[in-house]
């Protein structure tokens, strides 16, 4: 079993707007598998000695270094949380503050000390969060699932939620509209499922609200493209389950589920990188680092793509937003691309941190403007 916590956008937020003396960012692949779990402690203190002696090489105060030292060694000794790991973990320390998060996607082993923390890896495990709903819908009965990255599948209580479409419209079966209706054809069958998948929608409502948790439908015609038809859901995929989901158990709608967000987030990129070339005959899609740097700290990012691979060592100017290289990492700079899609969260924009294949034109960075510049 995978044990996975990524951060909230609330938290995403709060970490970009992290400033410290010392910001130490420790990314490692980790193994669910309990046995082989004392190769990534050991990788994890080999990383943490890396870190200190980057901040050591700047003079950094040594009673801060022992505090942020101590809270690192404890971390490193707790049995009971090493044993409970996915594919790779984040560790985000200040002299002050610790935070982990345990993620389903691999990560490249990756150590950064700065006044900042370096994000990227995160942006990615929340790009793809392998987490959803699938709505099981067919005449004969409703269920709400929740599908989880580390869990097993679990059905949703949901209250009045119909048990059938003959339940919801007080009928022995939707097949027999001419039940005290006086509509003998297929018209009055559509009409009870649209009175149905009305029920099943308003049951769904405050379950869902406040949710950006993608909804997936599981159901076969005519009954799915009914449901879609009254859907208040705002994140209900178009893509689906089209099999009859009454003889699917939970774990066969899970299975079916991340085939569908596979697919989905595959085409969330591909339609990003069309997207792209569009903008760039209507001037509003720029690859420069210098350009998207400033673009990004003056609000003009609406979609920024970036290479979760790509590691630029500098600055980038709070004002006008100039990005100066520095030769190699190190304590006195950050992850310029890193500051690039913070500034362009914290003015709204949308961020896909993507593999450097899926990256148009193959640049480090690419944005997407809200106005021609």
């Amino acid at each position: 079993m995978l044990y996975v916590d990524i951060p909230t956008q609330p938290e995403i937020r709060a970490l970009i707007q992290t400033r410290a003396d010392a910001c130490v960012s420790i990314y490692l692949p980790t193994t669910p598998q309990t046995q082989h779990v004392t190769e990534s402690r050991i990788l994890f203190g080999n990383l943490t000695r890396t870190a200190l002696t980057q901040l050591d090489a700047t003079g950094f105060d040594k009673r801060r270094c022992a505090e942020l030292e101590d809270a690192l060694s404890t971390l490193a000794e707790e049995d009971d949380f090493w044993r409970l790991q996915a594919h790779s973990l984040a560790v985000l320390a200040t002299p002050d503050t610790l935070r982990t998060f345990r993620m389903a996607t691999g990560v490249t082993e990756t150590v950064e000390v700065s006044d900042r923390f370096f994000l990227k890896p995160l942006l990615r495990a929340m790009a793809l969060p392998q987490h959803a709903f699938v709505l099981a819908l067919s005449e004969n009965d409703a269920r709400l699932v929740e599908v989880f990255a580390d869990l097993p599948p679990a059905e949703v209580r949901v209250p009045d939620l119909p048990d059938s479409a003959a339940d919801a419209t007080g009928r022995a079966s939707t097949n027999n509209p001419t039940q005290g209706t006086g509509q003998a054809n297929a018209e009055g069958q559509k009409r009870l499922l649209l009175k149905y998948a009305r029920k099943v929608d308003a049951a769904l409502r405050p379950v869902l609200a406040g949710r950006e948790t993608p909804l997936i439908l599981a159901a076969t015609e005519p009954l799915g493209p009914i449901f879609r038809s009254v859907s208040s859901y705002p994140s209900l995929l178009a893509e689906g389950i089209s099999a009859s989901p009454d003889r699917m158990t939970e774990p066969d709608l899970a299975r079916a589920t991340r085939a569908v967000l596979d697919g989905h987030y595959a085409r969330q990129i591909e339609e990003a990188k069309a997207l792209f070339h569009e903008r760039v005959g209507q001037h509003r899609a720029i690859t420069d680092l210098q350009a998207v740097a400033r673009a990004a700290t003056f609000g003009a990012v609406d979609l920024l793509l970036v290479d979760i691979e790509e590691v630029v060592p500098g600055t980038v100017d709070e004002t006008d937003g100039s990005v100066s290289l520095a030769a190699e990492a190190g304590a006195t700079s950050y992850a310029v691309i890193d500051e690039i899609a913070g500034r362009a969260i914290l003015s709204g924009a949308k961020v896909l941190a993507v593999r450097r294949a899926d990256m148009p034109d193959g640049a480090p960075v690419a944005a997407i403007l809200r106005y021609a510049v």
